[in-house]
């Protein structure tokens, strides 16, 4: 029995060994804000203040100006342990104003990005940006009741026919 007993215990002590960690995306910033990278590269923007949060980091920084606007919050959340495999976006929202992510996107549009909404008809939860030749693509929260935050994503294509 303290065979079987101590079997079970190494088959589990080595059941819970980490994976190691993915390696972080290549740095990438637009208009001055880290959109994809690692840790340090992201610190060096500002983002300086991280909490661990579950399964990511996430790394704040304030008074961020963005599209003509701000005083913003933005935020990356770093994978793996202790970031290691680094941020895929950078978030920003407004506490106080929920229409000044939706003014970004208008200005964008002014400047000829395309756009395009998720969901059913006019009632999606996202508005994508998109401009031909832009290394990233702008994700706006559009539903009613959420804390409306713009995302600022790698550009990887878009498919065919649909918004994502």
């Amino acid at each position: 029995m303290r065979q079987i007993a101590l079997i079970l215990s190494l088959a589990l002590a080595t059941a819970c060994e980490r994976a190691p960690d993915a390696p972080p995306p290549a740095n990438l910033s637009f208009e001055g804000l880290p959109v994809t990278g690692d840790l340090d590269f992201a610190r060096s923007a500002g983002f300086a203040r991280c909490m661990e949060l579950g399964r990511y980091l996430r790394c704040r920084r304030e008074g961020v100006e963005f599209g003509g606007g701000g005083s913003y919050h933005a935020a990356v959340d770093a994978l793996g342990n202790e970031g290691a495999s680094g941020f895929h976006e950078v978030s920003l929202w407004s506490e106080t104003d929920q229409s000044a992510m939706s003014r970004i996107g208008n200005e964008l549009a002014e400047q000829g990005w395309d756009q395009c909404r998720t969901g059913q008809e006019d009632r999606g939860d996202q508005r994508i940006l998109t401009k031909a030749g832009s290394p990233v693509r702008v994700s706006i929260d559009i539903t009613y009741w959420g804390k409306r935050r713009l995302r600022i994503l790698p550009e990887r294509g878009q498919p065919t026919g649909r918004c994502w």
